[in-house]
């Protein structure tokens, strides 16, 4: 896997993804930025969700789950020294769908956490305290 990232100006960079995909990130007024781009630390902690949510979707669809719409919202702490590491992490996989069973969501998300989210599990073990819950909204 590969990615470049290109100094712009100011606080901007352009990243590129081996896949050929780029992201703009850019710092607040503050730090020399123009607050055009989203931050480096959020786009490790948005990665992280889509490595997770990627997974969870994955085994409910192999669970034959109908599931209409997977939502996963993280809220992060970080250190107030510098470097300014995330210290804690949580994830709510917020998962809406017809009949869905619980025991295969739940079973999706202990998965993805302890088995396949590399993201997850690498942010584990660099000592950020990771954890996971999930809710189910019922659609008729």
């Amino acid at each position: 896997m590969k990615a470049t990232v290109k100094w712009v100006d100011g606080a901007m960079f352009l990243g590129e993804s081996g896949s050929g995909h780029a992201v703009v990130m850019d710092g607040p007024e503050d730090h020399g930025g123009r607050n055009m781009g989203i931050r480096p630390m959020e786009m490790l902690l948005i990665g992280m969700g889509g490595c997770a949510s990627f997974d969870v979707m994955s085994m409910l669809k192999k669970s034959r789950q109908e599931v209409v719409d997977c939502r996963c919202e993280l809220a992060a702490t970080r250190a107030d020294a510098v470097p300014a590491v995330f210290t804690e992490i949580h994830l709510t996989f917020v998962v809406t769908g017809k009949a869905l069973k619980e025991n295969h969501v739940k079973r999706a998300v202990e998965l993805s956490a302890e088995k396949y989210c590399s993201a997850s599990i690498m942010m584990e073990k660099a000592g950020v305290k990771v954890s996971h819950s999930f809710e189910i909204v019922e659609v008729v």
